[in-house]
């Protein structure tokens, strides 16, 4: 016996299971399908990946810190610094329990314990931790020197002495001893200060082995100028 509500029930489930696999294609071709950008010509799968990289040629910061006004092309990275604010960092290093803020700080962190250097200067071979730090380096390479004193026109290659150099305009000293609350610009000045504390002498012995040479140099060359002047007398008197 025939059922019409049966047949039409019938027909739209064979529709669905047709149209399934052409949906499927369909989605697919999205996934596939790339949108590049009319600046630089890089390519993306997903459009709303293409809009947040287009903001690095805009220059547009829409994502802005409610704490202190920083601004941000992305929104994880405004989510990654509101962590500074909030003293959160949920990365941990299972090695030594240093924490941080950043999962990919905490990844150049751990090649400290596994030595693991996987970026390579292609001029010296060279090899670094990070690729920031091999980017750095590559500077001494090119004479590049893109961080640039405002205050004095003095212009460095590495980011950190041009942030130790701002500190003698600024007059920040933020190394502090434990032990009497002195205050340094640099920290290699605070390891030189604290050794007035622990009494340590790393270079005693060296400096006496060097006086001790000099001493008998100097020995050495009076008696030979003794021995030069008395065979000069002697031929005089003669």
């Amino acid at each position: 016996m025939w059922h019409p509500k049966k047949s039409s029930v019938l027909q739209t489930c064979d529709a669905l299971h047709t149209n399934a696999p052409h949906k499927q294609l369909q989605k697919d071709s999205e996934k596939r399908r790339t949108h590049h950008c009319s600046e630089c010509g890089k390519s993306f799968t997903l459009r709303s990946t293409l809009q947040n990289h287009q903001r690095i040629h805009t220059g547009e910061k829409p994502y802005h810190c409610s704490e202190c006004g920083k601004s941000f092309t992305v929104q994880s990275s405004l989510h990654q610094h509101q962590r500074i604010h909030k003293g959160e960092k949920p990365y941990h290093c299972s090695e030594c329990g240093k924490s941080f803020i950043r999962r990919r700080t905490l990844q150049e962190h751990q090649r400290i314990h596994t030595g693991e250097k996987p970026y390579r200067c292609s001029e010296c071979g060279k090899s670094f931790a990070s690729h920031s730090a091999l980017q750095q380096h590559r500077h001494i390479h090119t004479g590049e020197k893109p961080y640039y004193c405002s205050e004095c026109g003095k212009s460095f290659n590495q980011q950190g002495n041009f942030h130790q150099h701002q500190r003698i305009h600024t007059g920040e000293k933020p190394y502090h001893c434990s032990e009497c609350g002195k205050s340094f610009t640099v920290k290699s000045q605070l390891h030189q200060h604290q050794r007035i504390h622990t009494g340590e002498k790393p270079y005693h012995s060296e400096l006496n082995l060097a006086h001790a040479h000099w001493k008998k140099r100097s020995l050495f060359l009076s008696l030979h100028q003794y021995r030069e002047s008395c065979k000069m007398d002697s031929i005089t008197h003669y």
